[in-house]
């Protein structure tokens, strides 16, 4: 496939000024300027785009429109014809979810002395977390430090990020590590062999992120995934969870789940739950394409809101700055930002930076697209979607030749099979939907306001604020991924389950008739409907 000809025009004034880029310095924008550029031209701030939820616990919160669809939809299940005498399944502690999240809650709560349940929507290992590509923060180099990994996850999240949370996420990381590391995690070494390598992300003050190649999530996941397996922990694929079940004291008590092939629903009891759904990229918010994986559609928002668990900062979706934007078979794959760490510049039309390119990600995504859509300095595709290039040829120019195909495999393996080899052409790219930056709200144990119902990685809200760092995410599920397992383990042990109900799906259908917003369609969607030109 390679570029057309007219691209290949566009490759060569890029080209031209490369040279004179390099010697280049744009200064990071001041607060002002930030704030002036996301509210101009970041997607969120678009009118008409959100709008508040009327029912619930969180009445009042502003949300996407089209997460306020799905609350305001009816239930999967009718709660009358769920026998909850005779449970399906039984344990102490329940795992909704099989990413890095819920993986790594089940291993802490089986070492803590639970009986654990993983159950998944899809196969065990199906998530996000195999979409990660640009790795972990830990800040664990000489001149490095916990208190300044908090001062740039505060500073990325706009300093409205709950603080107790963030001092968990950058105190336990160093453990988190080398938790990693003795499971077997294959991390990138430095020349010598005996440090872990670290790169740059946006809004890091050092160097902190580790990765392995660019495939970090997925070989984590690989690492969590055999280890499940061989505690022999219970894992259930393809039953995604449809309703949390109270008890009369309104405590968490299971889910009832669906089976995707026969349709059966199932009851399962559990002492705990802990949430691990991840994401909602896939509901394709105002049709942007998305980084994430299939079964993201925000499942564990939708069941735990109606539960009464309350929600944070659901108005702030981040949009990665580097979604792939040709050729279209890849269109939204996830290009990452490690590669602007390694040097790489974002260059418009006219072979012209625009923008720090260690910039955060909302301010980054944000300058994109007043580049393309408002200045009208994009590149165009021969289907006419536009875009910036990003030069990763200069990684090799900066750092030797053979550092794409040693730092980033995959995206060179994967461009190679299109014809566009990024050791010599760069790449085109527009924002894509990357990440839920908002969710359940949690405390530092991983517990929702839900008694007994915990939340980890994704699915949660709090930690990052309205804006998420590079390499904070796949810290983030396993810092409260192993919080929720531990903690719920712990509350299992001392649990008597109460009379157990579905009572609050039923007030809470209710209460959206009473308001004459009920919407027939029912929640969650399980799977995205890309029939008829739906979402791209």
């Amino acid at each position: 496939m390679s570029y057309p000809e007219k691209m290949r025009e566009s490759i060569r004034i890029l080209e031209s000024t490369r040279e004179k880029r390099r010697k280049q310095e744009i200064p990071l924008l001041s607060l002002q300027e930030r704030n002036e550029l996301i509210k101009t031209y970041h997607p969120q701030h678009r009118e008409g785009t959100q709008r508040k939820l009327k029912v619930g616990v969180n009445k009042g919160q502003l949300v996407p429109n089209e997460i306020a669809d799905l609350f305001e939809s009816k239930s999967l299940i009718d709660p009358n014809e769920v026998d909850l005498d005779h449970p399906d399944y039984q344990t102490d502690v329940l795992v909704v979810g099989g990413g890095g999240g819920g993986a790594s809650a089940a291993l802490v709560a089986q070492e803590n002395g639970a009986d654990v349940i993983l159950i998944t929507k899809l196969r065990f290992g199906d998530s996000n977390t195999i979409m990660s590509e640009g790795g972990i923060q830990a800040a664990v180099d000489e001149f490095d430090s916990p208190a300044l990994h908090y001062l740039d996850t505060m500073g990325g999240g706009g300093f409205v990020n709950i603080p107790e949370l963030v001092k968990a996420l950058v105190l336990d990381a160093p453990e988190v590590l080398k938790w990693l590391i003795d499971l077997g995690v294959m991390f990138d070494r430095t020349d010598n062999e005996r440090n872990i390598l670290s790169s740059f992300a946006g809004g890091q003050c050092r160097r902190r992120v580790h990765s392995c190649a660019d495939y970090s999530g997925l070989d984590m996941m690989r690492i969590l995934r055999d280890e499940v397996y061989n505690r022999g922990i219970e894992v259930i694929e393809f039953l995604p969870a449809v309703e949390l079940i109270l008890d009369d004291n309104r405590t968490c008590c299971g889910v009832v789940a669906v089976d995707l092939e026969t349709e059966k629903k199932f009851v399962i009891v559990a002492k705990a739950v802990i949430l691990a759904t991840g994401g909602s990229g896939r509901l394709h918010y105002q049709n942007f394409p998305t980084t994430n994986h299939y079964g993201a559609t925000g499942d564990g928002l939708v069941i735990a809101n109606r539960a009464g668990a309350k929600i944070i900062f659901m108005d702030a979706i981040q949009f990665h700055p580097t979604g792939t934007l040709y050729p279209e078979h890849l269109f939204g794959l996830l290009v990452t930002e490690a590669f602007r760490g390694w040097g790489a510049h974002l260059v418009n039309s006219e072979g012209e930076r625009f923008i720090n390119e260690l910039e955060k990600r909302d301010i980054t995504a944000s300058a994109i697209i007043r580049e393309v859509d408002y200045k009208k300095k994009g590149v165009c595709t021969p289907t006419g979607r536009e875009g910036v290039w990003l030069d990763t040829p200069l990684v090799e120019i900066i750092n030797g030749k053979g550092t794409i195909k040693r730092i980033f495999p995959h995206l060179h393996h994967r461009f190679q099979g299109f014809g566009i080899d990024i050791t010599r052409e760069p790449l085109l790219v527009y924002p894509t939907i990357h990440y839920q930056n908002g969710g359940i709200l949690i405390n530092q144990e991983g517990e929702s306001s839900v008694k007994d119902l915990f939340v980890a990685g994704e699915a949660s809200g709090g930690v990052h604020g309205r804006n998420r760092l590079g390499g904070n995410s796949l810290l983030d599920i396993f810092v409260f991924g192993r919080r929720a397992g531990k903690n719920a383990a712990l509350r299992a042990k001392r649990k008597k389950i109460g009379k157990l109900t579905l009572e609050h799906v039923i007030d809470y259908e209710r209460q959206l008739k009473e308001m004459g917003i009920l919407r027939e369609i029912p929640s969650p969607v399980l799977i995205p409907d890309y029939r008829f030109g739906k979402a791209l």
